[in-house]
């Protein structure tokens, strides 16, 4: 004897089976978007939080020694600079004219000195 299954589906499950079948559309779409936006925001902001405790300055004490470069050759060039425009100035026995100069070359040795220094002593770095 043999005895026959009958396997009955519901027919709620066949609507479900039909409406998971079909296409989103756009509203449905904005839908899920709007339901999921928040989380999504909040999972990006626990990736940057974590990501906070792996930065490095080492590039920053790089720039910053570059720009100890500059200060010294900056200051040099400035104060030579006023020194040949006063020598010249000496020379032709325009001595007033040169004091312009001179205060140039003393503001040249002030980039060069106190500049160099004050950067130096932002980054812990030794003239």
């Amino acid at each position: 004897m043999s005895s026959r299954y009958r396997v009955v589906i519901p027919s709620n499950t066949a609507h479900l089976a039909k409406r998971l079948a079909q296409p989103f559309s756009k509203r449905k779409l904005l839908h899920a978007a709007r339901m999921m936006g928040p989380t999504l925001v909040a999972l990006t902001f626990a990736g940057v939080a974590h990501a906070q405790g792996t930065m490095d300055f080492s590039g920053a004490q790089t720039l910053m020694g570059s720009f100890k470069t500059f200060a010294i050759y900056a200051g040099a060039v400035i104060c030579f600079g006023g020194l040949i425009f006063a020598g010249i100035r000496m020379m032709s026995g325009r001595f007033q004219d040169a004091i312009p100069g001179l205060f140039g070359a003393l503001f040249g040795a002030g980039v060069l000195g106190w500049g160099a220094g004050w950067i130096g002593s932002l980054t812990g770095q030794s003239m």
